[in-house]
């Protein structure tokens, strides 16, 4: 009876410390009735849920208590009791609306406080982050990335997941002035990458490439600077071990996350140079699904490539080609999609730097440089390679008539199957395998088409302006040309690609996510395992976050 007694008096004078404080209009004179109020904080329970609303609500009046008022307010926000600890959080926002230097710790400790378990615990301190972000973006922002960069495991996760639902969706309304406040958070991100796992990275340049800082109007110097970002995750500047599994699945993502900055201008050499260097001479250890996403990416950098980084790729292209590209028929299967990269990565760099072609091949092109060495005889080199080209066409010609066959005969086969699969599973299995097939004819018509130029003594290479499509990228139909009345010109034939099909190049800035190489190499960087849960490809370079 005496405790409820004293409760209810504590209650009562909590009141007349508000009202005093309320009706004052010289506030800095009722000091005492707001220590009062932070001593209620120790109180019963009533009193703390009083005491919550009014620390916040008078906070800015007395500065010279504000660490004694903060640390009482934090004390509620990890009460026992869910009702102190939702009215403390709820208030923690105004302990920093008009005191804008204590937004950093407060935007620190709600960042911890999303670990909260409670629903509606969870809900207070996101719309007190929200708040807080809305009153200083800028001090907030810094706050909650600190968490990001070297903070415990679980909290690290949580304020990502904020970070990508709550205030990546905002940017618009968040960061202003825009221009300064992209530079920040572009800083504040790429100090984050040191430890990061592969899905984290792909949300972090996903995030930055939507910024105007880097839109497809930006200036050269923007999109170097996200390559280099790319780079810096790829660790160029890092010692290659062909044991380091992470390493290279790093490598083959960044390459593939790259390209589009290729497109856009930036210069593709430090990639290129380090696996000219590392890579290649070690190729055949190279596990296989690895060797196909190198032999993918490098095919679709090569356009990019400058005169300088071609004439060094080519000789070690060459020696690859040529061991996928045998003299004589062996009996052994060729790897066709191999082939297919190598000799489009081929044209591509030979393009670039023709008469480099005449030591390695044979070739007689005329540049008039010296480098062109038509006095020297590569009779021998040029027999060697055209051999190989013959065994390979008529190795490839076999295959591309027998599944063209297959295509044709086989698609009454292809119905009933689809019409007795019972499942979307296997619906999905046979239309795979239709597919697969499709893409296979693709992938022979696209070799006879780049090995046929080369028979002669001065071929004929595909460069960056001749249209061509890959086999595993996705045929883009041409927009429909409007009819124009016959003036008695011929129409323009059309560009084949050996086999009767038109050859179109898709265009490449754009649906990189939805490739079949990109998903792969970034769908297992979220799939490993290490403590707290996470996926890999942190602490791939001794950082103690684990392995992709």
């Amino acid at each position: 009876m005496d405790n409820t007694k004293e409760d209810s008096a504590a209650i009562e004078k909590l009141y007349e410390y508000g009202e005093h404080l309320s009706e004052s209009s010289d506030k800095s004179k009722n000091e005492a009735d707001y220590v009062g109020i932070i001593a209620a904080a120790k109180g019963s329970s009533k009193a703390k849920q009083l005491a919550a609303q009014l620390i916040p609500r008078f906070f800015k009046y007395f500065p010279s208590l504000s660490a004694q008022a903060i640390n009482a307010q934090l004390d509620l926000c990890e009460e026992d009791e869910l009702g102190i600890r939702v009215q403390a959080i709820r208030g923690l926002p105004l302990l920093c609306k008009d005191t804008p230097e204590h937004v950093p710790k407060i935007g620190d400790v709600l960042g911890q406080l999303l670990l909260a378990e409670e629903g509606l615990e969870r809900d207070a301190v996101a719309k007190a982050l929200m708040s807080v972000l809305r009153q200083d973006t800028k001090a907030s922002l810094t706050a909650l990335f600190k968490h990001i960069e070297n903070s415990d495991e679980n909290i690290r996760e949580k304020v990502l997941v904020f970070v990508r639902e709550r205030v990546f969706p905002l940017k618009r309304e968040l960061l202003h002035p825009e221009a300064e406040m992209e530079r920040h958070i572009t800083d504040l991100i790429k100090k984050s990458l040191q430890d990061v796992t592969g899905a984290e990275f792909k949300m972090f340049m996903d995030f930055l490439k939507s910024l105007t800082l880097f839109n497809d109007k930006s200036p050269p110097e923007r999109v170097q600077e996200l390559l280099e970002i790319v780079e810096g995750q790829a660790d160029l500047d890092a010692i290659f071990t062909i044991t380091d599994t992470d390493h290279i699945d790093r490598l083959m993502s960044c390459l593939n996350m790259a390209l589009p900055f290729y497109v856009r201008g930036a210069s593709n050499s430090k990639f290129l140079n380090y696996i000219n260097k590392h890579l290649l001479p070690v190729f055949d250890k190279l596990p296989e699904d690895k060797k196909l996403d190198l032999l993918k990416n490098l095919a679709e950098s090569s356009p990019y490539t400058s005169a300088q980084d071609a004439r060094n790729l080519l000789p070690s292209i060459l020696q690859l080609l040529k061991k996928y590209m045998p003299q004589k028929k062996t009996g052994e299967e060729l790897n066709f999609t191999f082939v297919e990269c190598l000799l489009f990565t081929f044209h591509q760099l030979a393009h670039k730097t023709p008469n480099t072609t005449n030591s390695l091949c044979g070739y007689k092109i005329v540049t008039g440089q010296p480098s062109d060495r038509l006095g020297e005889d590569f009779k021998e080199l040029f027999i060697d390679f055209t051999e190989r080209q013959g065994t390979l066409l008529t190795v490839v010609e076999d295959s591309a008539k027998a599944t063209n066959k297959k295509l044709t005969q086989g698609m009454s086969e292809h119905n009933k199957a689809m019409s007795s699969a019972k499942t979307d599973a296997a619906k999905a299995d046979v239309k795979a395998k239709k597919q697969s097939t499709s893409i296979g004819l693709r992938t022979c018509n696209n070799i006879l088409a780049l090995a046929q130029p080369l028979h002669q003594k001065v071929p004929a290479f595909f460069g960056e302006k001749k249209t061509f499509t890959l086999s595993w990228k996705e045929n883009v139909k041409p927009a429909p040309v409007p009819a124009v009345p016959s003036t008695g010109n011929k129409r323009a034939a059309p560009t084949l690609n050996g086999s009767g099909a038109t050859v179109v190049k898709r265009g490449r800035g754009n649906g990189l996510g939805s490739r079949q190489l990109v998903n792969r190499a970034l769908a297992g960087l979220s799939q490993g395992t290490r403590p707290g849960g996470k996926g890999g490809w942190r602490g791939g370079r001794n950082r103690g976050r684990g392995t992709w």
